[in-house]
């Protein structure tokens, strides 16, 4: 598979080490809205060709697939574009909060008979079939609760994170990794409500959210640009807790901790390159010998989510989920 780069953000660095460590992908062009910036990044970086413009990439013929690391705002706008070009695409989390833009971009991707995924790396990661596999098994018995969390200090005013135009804000930028942790362990929730405390920049740096699920689990969301770096996700059953400590950033061995019947057991899963798994998952997507881990279901489910989950905020009231 032949990626080109949609921009020169500083998360395509794990997405070029990704690349490296596989034998299916390249990584083959980059683009900017400056073309001596899209060539010194292509220079420094060893990629062939640089594009001043990113529509000079969607015309690039020797490119597959594009990876969309743009701010959310313009993930939407892009993605549509891409397709129309013919490339497959693989759009960094959250897509979008609104579900119309969901739907549409599915819609684009299905007519044009291309791929479209959304890059929750995370979610690739081998921890998570082992938690799977445990929770089906009953290690904690019934699940009663999943909780959340991941917050970071973002200070800098002019940070894409804290721009409300495009669509910035903790709970898009960090609270989006719990709310895909509830949903994928405790399914879509059916209501929602939150509380946001909103920055001069009219975004919100901290966010709490209150998840019901089905079968009466109850999930919390946390996530802050106000706190230090700390990230977790807990599911709670009947008989006891199991924890994984890093769940969202897989740079090194992760750890998932069993407390269950007043004894405990912890295993440590080796390190795996996640953002690898993610472009091969993409690559086999593309050559229809394994479906996309993450679809037009999942994508529809993480938007109708944040979108609830933002207008219970701002609304000071729960939201029903259709």
């Amino acid at each position: 598979m032949r990626i080109g780069l949609l921009s020169t953000a500083k998360i395509n660095d794990a997405i070029l080490a990704g690349a490296a460590a596989s034998d299916r992908v390249d990584v083959v062009a980059v683009a900017s809205r400056d073309a001596s910036r899209a060539q010194a990044y292509a220079d420094a970086k060893g990629i062939a060709r640089a594009h001043g413009g990113y529509d000079a990439l969607l015309a690039d013929d020797a490119v597959d697939a594009v990876y969309i690391s743009l701010p959310n705002g313009l993930h939407h706008e892009w993605t549509l574009r891409a397709l129309a070009a013919g490339k497959h695409v693989l759009c960094e989390k959250p897509y979008s909060r609104r579900p119309h833009e969901v739907e549409e971009a599915f819609d684009a991707a299905d007519a044009a008979a291309l791929v479209l995924m959304e890059a929750f790396m995370y979610r690739h990661h081998p921890q998570l079939a082992h938690v799977r596999e445990l929770l089906g098994h009953g290690a904690i018995g019934r699940l009663r609760a999943v909780h959340g969390t991941f917050s970071f200090h973002v200070e800098d005013p002019d940070n894409p994170r804290l721009v409300a135009e495009l669509d910035g804000g903790v709970l898009m930028d960090a609270g989006c990794y719990p709310v895909s942790g509830v949903r994928m362990l405790a399914g879509e929730p059916m209501d929602v409500s939150g509380e946001a405390v909103v920055g001069p920049t009219g975004v919100d740096l901290s966010f709490h959210g209150l998840l019901r699920c089905a079968d009466d689990v109850v999930g919390t969301v946390e996530a802050s640009f106000l706190g230090p770096w700390r990230q977790r996700l807990e599911a709670v059953g009947e008989r006891g807790v199991l924890t994984l400590e890093s769940p969202f950033s897989t740079k090194a061995s992760c750890v998932v901790r069993v407390r269950a019947d007043g004894e405990e057991t912890v295993r440590e899963i080796a390190f795996a390159d996640a953002y690898r798994l993610e472009l091969e998952n993409l690559a086999d997507a593309i050559d229809g010998t394994a479906p996309a881990l993450l679809g037009r279901a999942d994508a529809l489910g993480q938007a109708r989510a944040l979108d609830a989950l933002l207008r219970a905020a701002a609304e000071r009231r729960v939201v029903q989920l259709p």
